[in-house]
């Protein structure tokens, strides 16, 4: 940390926001200090960026006090935090690509007389605001035309123009390569050595590791702790982010078969890539296995899901389904090839609230089938009744609008929906989330009966318990790359989550 940093720049005490039916933040204290690389870590649902809107008003707090600089503030929109010295860069640089580097940096502020622009004096205000950075740009181009490591440069930029003492970095690194990641973490270091306090959201952990001096770390809304960097261990981080210590996850019950290195390929990736996404992957999914797929936000889980089942197109590396290649060009012909998908995002991508449970649960029988081949009212009825029964589904009858039904129901008729398509894989991204735990007692009874009835099953669950209970084998993912694989009784929490953190493999873990 550096030794130079004075006392508080930011402080929340007690800060809290209430949505209707949701409490997003509960009694949050979050203290910045200037000069210092301050991390703001969670998981999904954490509150990170509830809290940081909060911060730049677009959010006003439910309850709680904010000072900045030592007086008690209270932002009511983001121009009035950037008024104040508190400026955001998101992930998603929200400048104008159309106008030129200079028009985005002075845009709203360019110097002139009488409606005037005064193009001499706003290029060079621009270089002089780039040169801040050691940036030597052409302030005359067109801000889309910039790499996106660039334009993060040039909104960093503007965000010192407007006086900022306070920059919260949101997701900066995520659509990065390493050299950009480098180059940005010079920046951010140069800008703390002047005394400037940054807050870095990210989901990276080596990078949290390379550049912060302390970290924040918030759990369901909640303050976990405040600790610096260099005195938490990555285990000790990964254990306050999931909300378990490694003593309190139990281990495999022993009940699970051994893998089976001789049962048949569904479908196997070989350097499977996507640009900002994932890097080269291999991944084998068998049948008659549930392969589990482990690793914090943002490392790369759901990205694989999307390449396998043909959502995202990969930039490159190949990918076979029982033997033959394939290019996976849309959901459309991963669902002919025999694959099935369940989206962790059940509400927007799941399912449709105003039609009923048959409705919902005919919708990829009928895609695959086409057009030309309907399935009957009869046929509709029939799967309906079969799978309401097989899977309890509770609902007072197949004519229900699905919106009406619990959160476990409706996932137990989406997972009917993809079953009645007779898959040789599906692909269960955070099957259990959000629902009791009576539903997800019988979801994860459903995956091991289609573990047993021959269906191949990538599980991507960020609960490690839910992971060792049902994985014959587990893969595990970290900034976006395959670090480790185990099998069969090696899957165990602690090696897990050693994989996670970047800590080094223990009991059978192959990195």
């Amino acid at each position: 940390m550096n030794e130079a940093s004075p006392g508080p720049l930011l402080q929340l005490r007690g800060v809290g926001k209430r949505f209707p039916g949701v409490i997003a933040l509960a009694g949050v204290d979050f203290t910045v200090r200037a000069a210092e690389i301050h991390a703001l870590l969670g998981e999904n649902g954490a509150g990170k960026s509830t809290l940081i809107k909060v911060l730049t008003g677009v959010y006003e707090a439910s309850e709680g006090e904010i000072s900045f600089e030592g007086r008690a503030v209270r932002p009511g929109s983001p121009k009035e935090a950037e008024e104040l010295g508190i400026s955001t860069v998101y992930q998603e640089v929200n400048l104008l690509p159309a106008l030129s580097v200079a028009e985005n940096l002075l845009l709203g502020r360019q110097p002139g007389l009488g409606g005037f622009i005064n193009w001499g004096a706003t290029k060079r205000h621009a270089r002089e605001a780039l040169l801040r950075l050691g940036l030597d740009l052409d302030v005359e181009a067109e801000l889309g035309t910039l790499s996106v490591a660039l334009q993060q440069m040039v909104a960093i930029a503007r965000a010192l123009d407007l006086n900022a003492r306070l920059l919260i970095l949101d997701e900066p690194t995520a659509s990065l390569d390493e050299h950009e990641v480098a180059e940005l973490f010079k920046v951010m270091r140069r800008l703390r050595d002047q005394g400037m306090g940054i807050v870095f959201v990210t989901h990276f952990l080596d990078q949290v590791y390379a550049v912060t001096d302390r970290i924040t770390v918030l759990r369901n809304g909640t303050l976990v702790g405040e600790y610096l960097t260099a005195d938490l261990p990555r285990l000790a981080l990964v254990s306050k982010m999931i909300g378990r210590e490694v003593n309190d996850i139990a281990g495999r019950s022993g009940e699970l078969p051994a893998p089976d290195d001789a049962a048949p390929v569904i479908i196997e990736s070989r350097g499977l890539t996507r640009r900002d996404a994932l890097h080269p992957l291999d991944l084998t999914l068998r049948r008659g296995e549930v392969t589990g797929l482990a690793g914090l936000l943002g490392s790369g889980r759901t990205e694989t899901a999307r390449l396998l089942f043909g959502i995202d197109q990969a930039d490159g590396g190949e990918l076979k389904v029982r033997g033959e290649a394939v290019r996976m060009a849309s959901a459309r012909e991963a669902v002919r090839l025999g694959l099935a998908f369940c989206s962790e995002d059940r509400k927007s991508e799941g399912i449709l609230p105003n039609l009923s449970v048959r409705e919902n649960l005919i919708l990829a029988l009928q895609g695959k089938q086409g057009i030309w081949k309907t399935v009957t009212r009869v046929e509709q009825e029939a799967l309906c009744a079969h799978y309401i029964a097989a899977l309890r589904i509770k609902t007072p009858d197949a004519e229900t609008p699905i919106k009406n039904l619990s959160g476990g129901n409706q996932q137990k008729v989406l997972l009917a929906r993809w079953l009645a398509t007779k898959p040789a894989l599906i692909i269960l991204d955070e099957p259990t989330r959000g629902i009791d735990i009576g539903a997800r007692a019988e979801i994860e009874a459903l995956i091991g009966r289609l573990r047993a009835d021959g269906l191949a099953v990538l599980l991507i669950s960020s609960e490690i318990e839910e992971i060792v209970r049902n994985s014959t084998r587990v893969v595990v993912l970290r900034e976006r790359r395959r670090t480790a694989d185990f099998q069969g009784h090696a899957i165990e929490p602690e090696a897990l989550m050693r994989a996670m953190a970047g800590a080094s493999p223990v009991n059978g873990g192959h990195s």
